[in-house]
Formats: structure tokens, C-alpha cells, sequence
């Protein structure tokens, strides 16, 4: 549906909690919509699937435990899943990312720097890699798939859906296989099962993208587009700096050559020594205009943020007041007074930087006209703030310093770690787990926001931090157990199904699980965070019975003795032959070579012996006729009793009985 279409659902408010606000984009699997989470007022992302797939019920169940199994991914730069429902047509709910995707970023003409493009490589394999470890594979890394916060960190995003749609046996639109297939590995294209790797050579297909507007190997359809990479290597121009080996190597044909996000990882920080330091994103925001359908009286609802990296270019610089403070030689100062007032200029003159770099994101916007005066005047700005700074420091070297404590509640405590820092402050952790909530996020603080602590560390700062999901047991007694029960007893108890593998086994039925996959490095105690992806092995019933030849001559009991060995079934039938001697096997139905499921009955075809014809009447025809006539029957004749040359009175044996072929008949002629 387009974007256009895609406003008729604006306002609808799904399972009585997730309002759509406003469209976001439209993709192979469904529309993207902002919407308002009217029950914990929050803002939030909903991915609306295609209706096509709201009667597949296996879809919606591979859906369901994908769902929960992505919401157990827990990191920096995975995005988060909230919830998933099903209102008429299923949904997913995720964060919701403001700085819009790569993809928008591309089709916009953005193109990344080597640098950008290393940044953003380095934050998507730290995901991947988190993802790979615990057995997660993507399938699906594309530049639709990079997303970015307001804050500029990236996220990657459709973790599971892929594989739930592939499993279900979805077939995209038209042009949208084409899409995905542009960054397929060699591996996808040959339809082999795919690992972590590639993941990696997806990002790299989308990294050269980035920087170059072009896709290595992509043509004019979805079969040529696969079929050009097959055992072919990426080759990229010295453009790429530091970046081309690096990125050549994540694009190897063979995924064996390449490395894992890991090591990717590693390459990039390495790569990165010889680069310059990247300039900001260009994002372009997730929401185009106005926000359709917000009530402006709904705090939950936002539209269009302002640019924090946009300045004015005209800046006041307040002049420092003689009557402030009174300049004081440094080598009057005390040494803890002078480190004190070497931390606030210090202080003063990173704010001034700070304020200066801002001033060049605005000089650049405006198309760089009026190179020289804006850089007078940070100049001057520097050299203010400094002195201000400085002299303030002077003035409050017998006073206390008190800085005031901000709301941290939400925020990752490393950030506020940082932050704090240059106030000398002692921050202590309390570790709670919180189902729901990323690790290291701050759930309480004390002092409260508002008030002011003195600076040094006489001065504590507590902070409640998340430590992970709240911890379950893990159900027992469940190898063995249909899988539909597994994986119901798994979320009652809090649990994701993680990936699920089949294997033959001849001791557990079909369908029933045969391992749980426990991930161990996550066990505390015995016990589990809620939401933790639990892998299972299940069984696909006894290995099929391949039915061997029949030796020349073989008995039914040797035939017979072989199958029951397998675990096979013989059923004797017997069958007049002309060529296999009495009582050897002639053959078996199935026959040789054919599979059949351990169980299954096998017909042993035994010979009876030549086949029974009957004597045909010659009587009355002369004696070479009837002779001809019973040879053609099968038969052969013997004794010739009576005159030659006369008609046959009759026999033996006599017409109508059954014999078997070959049997000797006496003819017996008339004497008159």
C-alpha cells in the first residue's frame, strides 16, 4: 500500500492501546506506522503486516515465537520489541527511531563518507555479533534494515522476520525479492543454510552502497542479481581508503574466507586509525511533515523535533563583569585552588567548543557562505568564555562548587557515569532486574532530580540500575514433550522459543522435542532471565528405510530376516515365475532402492514355480494340428498312442484340466 493509502488507517487504535499516528514508510512485509502507546504513554513504531498473512496460521505462529525470541535481544544496537498482537492483521511493536533508515538517508542522495561509513559498519557488527552469539541470524541486512535514533545510534531492526516469513512460505511483491536480493550472499543464492557470515557480507554489499550509490552484482532481476555473485569477488577502487580490504574480505564468495561480526568489528576499529574522525549522520528523520492525527493536548504525541546539531549564526557573547571577580595571580593560589580553577576553565573552554562546533554544523548548512566571520567570532567566543571561566573560578575558590543533579531515570548509567565525572562525584550501583527494561538502564536515583550536590567525592550519587529480566525456572520434563507443549510450557514460564532444528531420531516420535538448549552462560543459579531464547531439537521421526536389492536365488526367510532387522514388516506373496526356480524370491514391492518409514509392510514376491495353463481340446483335429495347438498352450507332447495320421479321440491329460507349462500330454488317435 502506499504511502498515500496508507493515512486511511490513521487513528485506529489497535487492541484498544497502540494508536497510529502517523506513516512511517511501507516495505516487502508490511507498513510502518508512529503510534501512540496510549497505556504507558510512550511513543512507539508499529509494523502492520500484510492482511494476506492473517489467516496463516502456522505464519502466525513462527511470528508469535519470533516475536518473543527477538524481544529477548537486549543491546545498544538491536532494536527493541515491545509487544506483537493480532487486530484483524497481525502487528509488531517496537522503539520507535526518529533519524529514519539508511535507506531513506541513500534514496535522498546522502551518501556517507569512509569514515561514516566505518562508524556505521562498527555499530552494526557490535549487534550483529551480539545477535550471532546467541544464535540469531538476521538474513535480512539491508539499508531498510538500519535505523537511527534521534541520538544518532544505530539500531538493527526486523530481527526474526525474515525467518518467520520464509518458514511460512511467504512470497514477497513484485520488485521486493528483487530489493533483498541485492545483498544476498552467495550462500542464499544457492539456497544453502546461511550462518552469521552472511550477515557480515550483507553489510558489506550495503556499506560499499553507501559509500559508492552503487550494489556490486545487482542487475536487472532477481535471478541475474543472485546468480552474478556466485564465486565472484568484490573488487573495489582505492576510494574505499583504509576501508577496501576490509570491506573486500566481509565479501568474500567463500564464507569461509570471511570473517565473523566480531572480527569485523575488530578490522574496523584497526581501519579506523588511519581515517579522520566522521562527521555527523545526515539522517532525514523517520516522519516526513506534520503529524498526521496528533491531539496536541497528549503529551505522548511529537511531531517534528528540532535539530539539536543546528545553531544560529549570530551568537551573543555576554561581556565578563569587572565587578564578578578580581584577577589573582596563579602563583597565589593554593595548589588544590589552582587544580580547581584549572578544572573550570578547562570546563569553560570545552563549552566554548562545544558551542563552536555547532557554529560549523550551521556554516555548512547554509551552503558555507560567509566562510571567514563566522570563525572570527568563535574565535572571540573562546577567548571569552575562557576568561569568564577563569575568573569565576577565582571568585569561587572559598565557596563550594554545586552543580545540579538532573533526572537520570532512563538513562544508561556508564552515560551518566561519564557525565558525572568531571563533577568528582561518588556514584554507587544498586543491581535490580526489571522484565522489559535494556541492562544498565537507571530505574531509581537518590538525590532526586533538582536538587544540588557540592562537587568532589564526598558527594554520592545512588543509582538503581537494571541488571536484566527478572529470573524464572526453567519448566522441567520437557524432552520428550510434543513440541506445541514445549513451547507453551516455555511462555508460561517467561521463556522465548529460540531457533528450533530438526533431526532424525529412532527413539523419539515426530514432533516431539529431543535436546533444550539452554543457553549456559545466561544461567544465575539455575534460573533464566524472562525472555531468554531457548533453542530446541526436534524430532523428525525414525530415518527413512532405504530397501535394498534382492540377491539371485535368495530365500523368503534371508529376505524376510534383512527387513525385520530394519525395522520393517515382511508380507509373503507368492507368484508363478518362468524364470525364478521355486520358492526364491522374484522381488519386493517397494522395490530396491525406494525409502519407506521405519514400520511400513514390505510385499515379498516368492516364486511359485511355472505358471498352471489348461490342456485345450484338440479332439478331433488331425494329429499335427492338435499337435501345434498344445505346444502353442505351453504343453509338450509325448506318447502318440494309436494308427498315425489319424484324428484325435482324446488326451491325457484330458481337456480342461489345469497343468503346469511344460507339462508332457499323450495324444490318443482314432483307430478308424
Amino acid at each position: 500500500m502506499a504511502l498515500s493509502r496508507m493515512s486511511d488507517l490513521i487513528g485506529r487504535v489497535l487492541d484498544g492501546r497502540y494508536r497510529l499516528v502517523a506513516p512511517i514508510g511501507t516495505g516487502a512485509s508490511g507498513r510502518v506506522f508512529l503510534a501512540d502507546d496510549v497505556r504507558l504513554r510512550r511513543r512507539v513504531a508499529v509494523k502492520v503486516l500484510h492482511p494476506s498473512l492473517a489467516d496463516d496460521e502456522s505464519f502466525l505462529r513462527r511470528f508469535q515465537a519470533e516475536a518473543h525470541a527477538a524481544a529477548a535481544l537486549n543491546h545498544p544496537h538491536v532494536m527493541a520489541v515491545y509487544d506483537w498482537g493480532r487486530d484483524d492483521v497481525p502487528y509488531l511493536v517496537t522503539e520507535y527511531l526518529g533519524g529514519g533508515s539508511l535507506r531513506a538517508m541513500l534514496d535522498k542522495g546522502r551518501r556517507l563518507t569512509v569514515s561514516q561509513a566505518l562508524l556505521v559498519g562498527l555499530e552494526a557488527t557490535r549487534g550483529l555479533d551480539y545477535a550471532h552469539r546467541r544464535g540469531f541470524v538476521h538474513r535480512d541486512v539491508k539499508p531498510a534494515n538500519i535505523l537511527f535514533g534521534d541520538d544518532q545510534r544505530l539500531r538493527i531492526a526486523d530481527f526474526g522476520l525474515a525467518r518467520a516469513l520464509a518458514e511460512a512460505g511467504w512470497t514477497e511483491p513484485s520488485g521486493a525479492v528483487l530489493g533483498t536480493a541485492r545483498y544476498a550472499s552467495p550462500e542464499q543464492a544457492r539456497g544453502e543454510m546461511v550462518d552469521g557470515k552472511a550477515d557480515v557480507y550483507a553489510l558489506g554489499l550495503t556499506l560499499i552502497e553507501a559509500v559508492s550509490g552503487q550494489v556490486p552484482f545487482a542487475a536487472d532481476t532477481t535471478i541475474a542479481t543472485l546468480m552474478a555473485r556466485v564465486d565472484k569477488e568484490v573488487e573495489l577502487d582505492d576510494s574505499f581508503g583504509p576501508l577496501r580490504p576490509v570491506l573486500e574480505r566481509a565479501c568474500r564468495p567463500d564464507a569461509a574466507e570471511r570473517p565473523d561480526a566480531g572480527a569485523l568489528a575488530v578490522a574496523f576499529m584497526a581501519a579506523a586509525e588511519k581515517l579522520p574522525r566522521p562527521e555527523t549522520l545526515p539522517l532525514v528523520g523517520a516522519v516526513e511533515g506534520d503529524v498526521v492525527g496528533a491531539d496536541p493536548s497528549d503529551a505522548t504525541i511529537h511531531g517534528a523535533e528540532p535539530d539539536p546539531t543546528l545553531a544560529s549564526p549570530v551568537v551573543n557573547v555576554p561581556a565578563p563583569d569587572p565587578t564578578t571577580a578580581v584577577a589573582v595571580p596563579a602563583d597565589a593560589l593554593s595548589p588544590r585552588a589552582r587544580r580547581k580553577a584549572a578544572r573550570a576553565e578547562a570546563k569553560a573552554a570545552k563549552k566554548a567548543s562545544k558551542e563552536a562546533a555547532t557554529l560549523a554544523a550551521a556554516e555548512a548548512d547554509e551552503g558555507r557562505r560567509r566562510r571567514r566571520w563566522p570563525w572570527v567570532l568563535v574565535a572571540l567566543l573562546v577567548a571569552a568564555v575562557v576568561g569568564v571561566g577563569t575568573a569565576v573560578a577565582v571568585r569561587n575558590l572559598t565557596e563550594p562548587t554545586l552543580y545540579p543533579v538532573d533526572d537520570y531515570v532512563g538513562a544508561l548509567a556508564d552515560d551518566v557515569e561519564e557525565i558525572v565525572a568531571e563533577y568528582g562525584w561518588t556514584v554507587e550501583r544498586e543491581l535490580e532486574r526489571r522484565t522489559g527494561v535494556p541492562v544498565g538502564t537507571i530505574l531509581e536515583q537518590d538525590p532526586a532530580p533538582d536538587t544540588e550536590l557540592e562537587e568532589g567525592a564526598e558527594s554520592v550519587l545512588r543509582l538503581v540500575v537494571a541488571e536484566g529480566n527478572e529470573l524464572t525456572d526453567v519448566p522441567a520434563d520437557l524432552v520428550g514433550a510434543p513440541r506445541e507443549q514445549v513451547e507453551a510450557a516455555l511462555a508460561e514460564a517467561g521463556l522465548a522459543v529460540g531457533e528450533v532444528t530438526e533431526d532424525w531420531s529412532e527413539d523419539v516420535p515426530a514432533g516431539h522435542v529431543i535436546e533444550v538448549r539452554i543457553p549456559e552462560d545466561q544461567l544465575v543459579e539455575g534460573q533464566l532471565p524472562e525472555e531468554t531464547a531457548i533453542g530446541l531439537l526436534v524430532s523428525a521421526g525414525p530415518i527413512p528405510r532405504t530397501l535394498p536389492g534382492v540377491a539371485e536365488g535368495a530365500s523368503y526367510d534371508s529376505v524376510a530376516a534383512d527387513l525385520e532387522a530394519d525395522g520393517l514388516v515382511p508380507e509373503r506373496v507368492t507368484e508363478a515365475s518362468e524364470t525364478v526356480p521355486e520358492g526364491a524370491v522374484i522381488r519386493t514391492e517397494p522395490g530396491e532402492g525406494e525409502q519407506v518409514p521405519r514400520g511400513s509392510t514390505v510385499r515379498v514376491i516368492v516364486s511359485s514355480g511355472l505358471p498352471f495353463v489348461t490342456v485345450p481340446d484338440v479332439a478331433g483335429m488331425d494329429e499335427d494340428e492338435a499337435i501345434e495347438r498344445l505346444e502353442d498352450a505351453g504343453l509338450t507332447v509325448g506318447t502318440r498312442v494309436g494308427p498315425p495320421r489319424r484324428s484325435v479321440l482324446v488326451t491325457d491329460p484330458p481337456a480342461g484340466e489345469s497343468v503346469r507349462q511344460g507339462t508332457e500330454v499323450t495324444i490318443y488317435t482314432r483307430s478308424t
